[in-house]
């Protein structure tokens, strides 16, 4: 049986379709639908064919951690990057990007090496102005200064990789090499012989170069094997659209040169890797991710914007986009890679995927993506020794958000339950190249999975209804421009008279949620709004944040309500007719629709999770025992309280161990067999989180539930930056009116910082105490350098947060474009005091802008409770007979399986034994008296459920009788 989505995709081609139709219609002529069969696109995968071990190296990133903190610590471990590279420690390329600032949270989160490029110990680019140093004992001393930090300042130099030289042949020193070949030879081996002198045990990368170079490199492996100065891993940059196709065969060339020179195969690593069309796009990421993956290289995505934020594969401060969750798929994959067959190899914007099996799982994936036309997966090979007779296929889609614009955990768009044997045919509704799709095979699970139900739809903004606005080319195979959905988008919104209207039908009355993938030029203009109008009407407002440019995306939503049935919606630049909305100039790329059914809730199954633990797919759960874990990696639209539901079964008394971005959460665990439900309502912040949980005396975890909880958010105390009674300014501090257009609530509170003096206190709110907190700011932060040729640069601010009496917490404000425009940040505070003052300020450096802030107990409820697992009806009677009271009890067993009933009274009591479900059973017990008091029957069910024991017990009144 097959599953798939509702839903709605409103393409280029349909609406010229229905364009042509209406005016053809127009015309009084009869108009014929098309009959031609939609494209498919098929890609092969047979998982008996492996060719090695996942590799799991093409997530690495230049510049992708910037400071400590940004990002988090749960985006880093999502998206699991393996390896990185970095500036030289102290170096002054850019502003951040220290490899000592970052290693921490790398390396506790899945990272595995970092690169750190020596030469970006310069300020300038091209480095020292593009020529080589005259005394070239200038650069040796730099190579010994950068070495000699990581040896001595790195808790872990075991796991650096030195780069000497980075795009020798672009401008840093060497590109020509007719005349500067046995310069750099030279320059290789004595910058090599400094970094093994100062660290033996040193690991050197080369040569670096910016794309490849086939004679440097068979000049440069002659000379260092014959000096004894080879590279432990070679690299080079494959960026352009073109190295899709021609990567293969560079790589070929490359291992031809080791063979032909008798060198051993060195572990290859592409440091830097597709370009700003690419980055952020799940569709265009997968197609690089597969073809690393398949030769099994490292790989690096190139730093073209914004340092600390995975280059553009993630979202603001905490959040997924699209991207992110490819990244988190590639992170999830164990086993063997397989063989995969696309539709054509080596061909760059088709569809493209890699597969993987683990056997010691049970578990089969692919990833796959890069096609507008539908998409047909054909599966062989499986196991019936692994899989069983049966299998569930779920495949879920990343769709292309935006480079802000957050996204939500991956719907399930086709679910298919299918018999193991021959090749398995599943179709995927696939219509945007732009995204991704993970299918997963498992054996049968209790119940089938299902597709996500809920109702969606969407069009290209350049598809709508247009009045006074333009719309936009945006080649997608050209490497220096961001992706725009469908090619295009629209701009110059920037009259009172400006639109995009939609006419769109929705299936029933109720609440709708309206987004818009949107550019807003923060860096010039600031944060925007636009109106939303319905059937003419003013009905919501489109807020939205700060963004880098006009062409780099984020995404702005709000709710509307909708009746049933047929309505325009219209977004405009104005809400009065006559006067533009603050900041409306914002380029719009897609809109969407999404039908909004009670709180947001999402569901993580365990067998998904990344864990340690057993997998059982009979009972659809990992089993914990010991110090085996259960990761899972849940999304939050919004900052705010969430009911986290953990659903497990224990064979006894069990607790939890549970941990929330590594803070604990206590008292969840059952105190008897049985299937529980324990739930803790916690705050979290905007965008990902990492949960994980344990059970030393052993659980059987089935899945992980996310609920908003509205109700909980009274629990949080928001005070405003201007609000005197409750901060008090010292030094420099002071409040200030942001220019326009902001979206500040009052005044900011500026110029924290830059000293110890300068700072603000705030009085700690009442019934707030010691315990664990977490701290939200809403925030402003535009400060960055202004000298690198592309690169933007960016600063991170960060925030002191001292409790009196207790110790500091450093939280970490990245940039978000604007002075004028504000984000929310969360930062984790811990606090021991009953009452005491916070002091806000930053000692050695400037602190972020504050409109306000907002302190939440991280947890304010547990509950744990047991399911009702065996069922039945009872009825107790008295009745008189010989003088005698007789007490007659009726039970009928109402569970999905047999059970032992005990029926106990005061007067007696009487077992059944294995009464089958919908049965009856009756006892008729002998008072031995004349008159009883009213009173009532225990009746005790046992019984085994899914292989657990469990009882039941209930009672039956029965009258008394004289």
């Amino acid at each position: 049986m097959t599953s798939s989505r509702a839903r709605t995709r409103v393409t280029r081609t349909t609406a010229c379709t229905a364009l042509s139709a209406l005016l053809l219609s127009g015309l009084g002529l009869g108009v014929a639908a098309p009959a031609h069969a939609a494209t498919v696109d098929v890609i092969g995968v047979d998982f008996s064919k492996t060719d090695g071990a996942v590799q799991g190296g093409a997530s690495g990133m230049l510049y992708g951690l910037s400071d400590d903190g940004v990002p988090t610590d749960a985006i880093i471990a999502g998206a699991r990057p393996t390896n990185l590279t970095q500036k030289a420690p102290h170096g002054a390329q850019h502003p951040n990007g220290d490899p000592l600032e970052v290693e921490g949270a790398f390396f506790e989160n899945g990272g595995k090496y970092i690169m750190t490029n020596i030469q970006d110990y310069y300020p300038d680019w091209a480095y020292n102005g593009g020529k080589r140093p005259s005394d070239f004992n200038t650069y040796l001393d730099i190579v010994r200064k950068v070495v000699k930090s990581i040896v001595d300042e790195s808790d872990h130099p075991e796991k650096y990789v030195f780069t000497p030289f980075n795009e020798p042949d672009g401008g840093n020193w060497y590109a020509d090499w007719g005349s500067m070949k046995d310069t750099y030879l030279q320059d290789w081996k004595a910058v090599y012989q400094v970094i093994k002198e100062v660290y033996p045990d040193a690991k050197i990368a080369g040569n670096g170069d910016t794309r490849w170079q086939q004679t440097r490199t068979r000049d440069f492996m002659t000379y260092a094997k014959a000096n004894n100065v080879l590279p432990d891993i070679f690299t080079w940059h494959e960026l352009g659209r073109g190295s899709l196709q021609d990567f293969r065969s560079h790589l070929a060339e490359y291992r031809k040169i080791e063979s032909d020179l008798g060198i051993s195969q060195r572990p290859v690593n592409i440091t830097e890797y597709a370009m700003r069309r690419d980055m952020s796009v799940p569709g265009n990421l997968v197609q690089w991710l597969a073809m690393f993956e398949d030769e099994k290289v490292d790989a690096e995505t190139a730093y073209w914007t914004y340092a600390g934020n995975l280059n553009d594969n993630m979202a603001k401060n905490n959040s997924a986009n699209g991207a992110w969750w490819l990244l988190k798929w590639y992170g999830d994959l164990t086993g063997q890679t397989v063989a995969v067959t696309p539709p054509s190899l080596n061909a760059p914007d088709t569809l493209q995927g890699l597969g993987a099996i683990d056997t010691t799982k049970k578990q089969a994936t692919v990833l796959f993506g890069g096609t507008n036309n539908a998409t047909r997966l054909d599966l062989s090979g499986l196991d019936p020794a692994v899989f069983g007779n049966t299998v569930d296929v779920q495949v879920r889609e990343a769709e292309w958000s935006g480079q802000e614009g957050e996204a939500q955990a991956p719907p399930v768009v086709v679910t298919k339950r299918v018999a193991v044997g021959g090749t398995i045919q599943i179709d995927v509704p696939s219509s945007n190249r732009l995204d991704a799709y993970q299918a997963i095979i498992t054996p049968a699970l209790p119940t089938q999975p299902v597709a996500d139900a809920t109702w969606s739809t969407s069009i290209e903004a350049e598809n709508t209804v247009l009045r006074d606005v333009t719309a936009y080319n945006q080649d997608p195979a050209a490497d220096w421009t961001f992706s725009a959905s469908g090619g295009r988008d629209v701009g110059s919104t920037n009259k009172t008279t400006s639109s995009l209207t939609w006419t769109v039908d929705v299936p029933t009355t109720g609440t709708y949620r309206f987004g818009a993938i949107a550019g807003v030029n923060g860096t010039k203009v600031g944060p925007g709004k636009h109106a939303l109008f319905v059937d003419g009407q003013n009905a919501a407002t489109i807020e939205y944040e700060a963004g880098f440019d006009w062409s780099y995306r984020g995404r702005g939503e709000t709710t509307v309500q909708l009746t049933q049935g047929r309505h325009e919606l219209s977004v405009r630049m104005s809400a009065d007719g006559s006067t533009l909305l603050p900041g409306s100039d914002i380029s719009l790329d897609r809109f969407d629709l999404t039908r909004i059914d009670g709180p947001e809730t999402t569901t993580y199954p365990a067998i998904l999770s990344r864990t340690s633990g057993t997998l059982d797919y009979a009972k659809g759960a990992v089993t914990l025992s010991g110090d085996n874990t259960a990761t899972f990696f849940p999304s939050a639209r919004e900052t705010g309280y969430y009911d986290v539901a953990i659903r497990y079964t224990t064979t006894g008394a069990a607790g939890l161990g549970v941990t929330l971005n590594t803070r604990s959460i206590s008292g969840l665990g059952a105190d008897k067999a049985g299937t529980w439900t324990s739930t803790a309502r916690v705050h979290l912040a905007e965008g990902i989180s990492d949960l994980r949980i344990s059970s030393a005396q052993g659980a059987a975890v089935q899945s992980v539930t996310v609920t908003r909880a509205t109700d909980g958010d009274a629990a949080t105390v928001r005070v405003e930056g201007e609000d005197s009674a409750k901060i008090s300014l010292h030094g420099t501090a002071r409040l200030e009116t942001p220019g326009q257009p902001t979206n500040v609530s009052g005044k900011q509170l500026g110029w924290l910082g830059g000293g110890a003096d300068n700072y603000a206190t705030l009085t700690r709110p009442t019934g707030l105490g010691a315990g664990a907190y977490d701290l939200t700011v809403r925030y402003s932060n535009a400060e960055k350098n202004t000298g690198h040729a592309y690169n933007t640069d960016v600063i991170t601010r960060f925030l002191d947060v001292t409790e009196d009496g207790g110790t500091t917490t450093r939280g970490a404000f990245r940039n978000n474009y604007t002075w004028k425009g504000f984000w929310t940040h969360t930062v984790p505070l811990d606090l021991t005091t009953a009452n005491g003052s916070l002091r806000l300020g930053n000692s050695t450096g400037n602190a972020p802008n504050i409109d306000w802030l907002a302190l939440s107990p991280l947890v304010s409820k547990t509950t744990n409770t047991a399911d009702v697992l065996l069922k039945a009806d009872a009825a107790a009677s008295t009745r008189k007979l010989a003088g005698k009271v007789y007490v007659t009890v009726d039970v009928t067993n109402t569970s999905s399986v047999a059970v032992d009933v005990l029926i106990e009274t005061s007067y007696g009591k009487k077992t059944f034994s294995a009464v089958q479900p919908g049965k009856k059973v009756s006892v008729s017990l002998n008072t031995t008296k004349s008159s009883i008091p009213a009173g009532r029957a225990t009746i005790t069910l046992s019984g085994t459920v899914n292989g657990v024991a469990a009882t039941q017990q209930l009672t039956a009144a029965y009258n008394a009788q004289n």
